[in-house]
């Protein structure tokens, strides 16, 4: 079937069926524009279009957009530095029972569903379990209650290490709470 019958039976327009886009080469304007991308890696197609207004290119700041996504281009995101916190050298610990006390809880689920969670307290030179505490919800205060009721038991021990307990790495030490990085 010729064009001008497909055309008449499907009511095109000729024209429109035999538009050939005509696009000027942007050979040159790609590369001025990766260059300044290169130059100007926090620059975005924006500024970009500023830096090409000033040097004289008149162009569109849809067409810088669309070549600046067809170049693959993107503004280089900055890597975070890593800060140290804290000591290098991990705290210096006697070797000597009850110095030194690590809190944890440890929750798991019951087959009927409901959640329960234990608090542990282990000495961390004999790595004796002290107390383990169950229950459904166990509160700061009962936190507290707990660790009174064992001090009461076995003295006072050097330190009170928690590992993320309250949503942040403490410790007590002398009664006094301590930031520490993760024991």
């Amino acid at each position: 079937m010729s064009e001008r019958r497909a055309c008449r039976v499907i009511d095109a327009d000729r024209k429109s069926v035999r538009y050939r886009i005509t696009r000027d080469d942007d050979a040159g304007l790609r590369e001025k524009l990766r260059e300044l991308a290169n130059q100007r890696r926090r620059f975005g197609y924006r500024r970009l279009h500023i830096l090409l207004r000033r040097e004289g290119i008149m162009i569109n700041r849809k067409k810088t957009q669309r070549l600046y996504r067809e170049e693959g281009l993107a503004v280089r995101r900055r890597r975070s530095r890593r800060r140290a916190v804290g000591t290098r050298a991990p705290a210096p610990v006697l070797a000597l029972p009850n110095q030194r006390w690590s809190l944890d809880f440890v929750h798991d689920q019951m087959a009927s569903g409901r959640r329960f969670r234990v608090l542990n307290v282990v000495d961390d030179v004999t790595r004796e379990c002290l107390a383990a505490v169950p229950d459904t919800s166990i509160s700061g205060r009962r936190v507290v209650r707990e660790l009174t009721e064992l001090i009461a038991q076995r003295g006072k021990p050097g330190m009170i290490v928690s590992d993320n307990v309250l949503g942040r790495e403490t410790a007590l030490e002398n009664g006094q709470q301590v930031s520490l990085r993760r024991v």
